[in-house]
């Protein structure tokens, strides 16, 4: 059953290639249709397309929909094409003719906009609750070893000490920025397209500003013909606020996989969370990390991705757009699997102590040694000349012991203070209030 089908049948061959991979895909969307379509009889009960019984017939059958698909005993049937058309033939099967005239005043165009507003807006709040966890726990440990040295790397050469505190510290403000550009990807997302219907609105005098207020939007998109064109915009804007979190995380994960590294050997992890190999008994891999660096590599195409895919399409809507599904929808959830996996690996992470003890690692307090002999008033080019003729005749010695008070450095973390800035951001996101809106659809009069 196709929700556009007339009197005649397409081929089978056009048939599968057109739907591609849409039915396994409308799983994602099964709730998040159900909740629009709520939202749209409501509307259209208030304007009176539909009798205060109809509506009430109408919603009671959504709601039991809900229901199964939260329980996960929905499904489509094999000659139903799409999450919509399942929908609405469960409600004609319950209602008779009734089921019918929820379509009224919506195109399938209008539904799918609208169920991937709602999809992406309810899984960029499954993704933040998770940057949550880790910015967190990079917090703690920043703080648990800020007294830990490590060598910090320029070139991947010896530059100058650095600190535990201060590497976990580092990724935790990366998380901070990369919220930002969640947000903003949010703001773009939670606007209600709906009542856009085909892409040039309807005759019905629907209410719009209503069905924004039902279903929690900070707004609508005004024009419906822009409406339509933020089919791939806002998923391209979300596959880049995402990139940004994978490019955090794969950094920190290749941080991880070098410092294993029996050559650097700064961190341990319990055994049984590393991998072995076949024939060398004593190998202990980083797996999780390598993974985790890959995956965080494939989600930072996405962006390119999605813009080639919808690059020259002119204003309207075109099938092109229905593959963005196929790209993003997995993209998300592989994004959070990743998050969750780095934030178990890390409570289990050990920090090696002393490290800068090793006398290889003596040059690494050369820049002391010249920042010293500047504050006894010795001009910067003669100091750096002083202690470099000296490294060069093999008479440098250093003083291990390091005074850094400046804000952000090792001495003085301003963990606090990066903690306050993601707070900020994180209070802007609107998740009680619109969580409150969807339960009154769901369980309200």
């Amino acid at each position: 059953m196709k929700l556009w089908q007339k009197d005649t049948n397409s081929q089978p061959a056009v048939h599968a290639f057109t739907a591609g991979k849409d039915r396994q895909l409308d799983s994602y969307l099964a709730a998040h249709d159900v909740i629009g379509s709520l939202a749209h009889i409501q509307m259209l009960h208030r304007i009176g397309i539909l009798t205060r019984e109809e509506w009430q017939l109408l919603r009671d059958a959504l709601r039991k929909i809900h229901t199964d698909v939260t329980a996960g005993s929905f499904t489509l049937s094999e000659d139903v094409e799409d999450i919509h058309s399942q929908v609405e033939w469960l409600l004609t099967e319950k209602l008779g003719d009734m089921g019918k005239k929820i379509h009224a005043a919506r195109s399938r165009n209008d539904q799918v906009l609208l169920d991937i507003r709602l999809f992406l807006r309810a899984e960029l709040e499954s993704l933040v609750n998770e940057i949550d966890t880790l910015f967190k726990l990079l917090q703690e440990k920043s703080e648990m070893h800020k007294n830990d040295l490590l060598p910090g790397y320029t070139h991947l050469q010896l530059a100058m000490p650095s600190s535990f505190g201060l590497w976990f510290g580092a990724y935790a403000e990366s998380l901070s920025d990369d919220l930002i550009t969640l947000e903003a990807a949010y703001r773009v997302v939670n606007k209600n397209p709906l009542g856009s219907a085909a892409g040039y609105g309807s005759s019905f005098p629907i209410d719009r500003t209503y069905t924004t207020e039902l279903l929690g939007f900070d707004s609508m998109n005004y024009n419906v013909v822009y409406a339509q064109m933020g089919r791939g915009r806002s998923e391209r804007i979300v596959a880049q606020a995402m990139a940004n979190v994978a490019d955090t995380v794969g950094r920190l994960s290749m941080d991880v996989c070098l410092y294993l590294n029996p050559q650097f050997w700064f961190l341990s992890f319990p055994d049984e969370l590393t991998t072995g190999s076949s024939i060398m008994p004593h190998k202990k891999n980083p797996d999780v990390f390598e993974l985790t660096r890959a995956r965080c590599n494939r989600l930072k195409s996405l962006p390119n991705e999605i813009q080639l895919i919808t690059a020259n399409l002119p204003s309207g809507y075109h099938r092109d757009l229905q593959l963005l599904k196929e790209n993003l929808f997995p993209a998300l959830g592989e994004l959070r699997d990743c998050i969750q996996m780095t934030t178990f690996m890390l409570q289990q992470v050990s920090v090696k102590k002393d490290i800068l003890e090793d006398k290889k690692f003596d040059y690494l307090f050369s820049v002391e040694a010249v920042n010293r002999l500047v504050q006894t008033g010795i001009p910067f080019r003669d100091a750096y000349k002083q202690v470099g003729r000296a490294i060069e005749a093999g008479e440098f010695t250093p003083e291990r012991a390091l005074n850094h008070t400046h804000e952000g450095s090792m001495g003085h973390l301003c963990n606090s203070e990066i903690a306050a800035q993601y707070q900020s951001t994180r209070d802007r996101f609107p998740f009680q209030q619109i969580g409150e809106q969807i339960v009154r659809l769901l369980t309200g009069e």
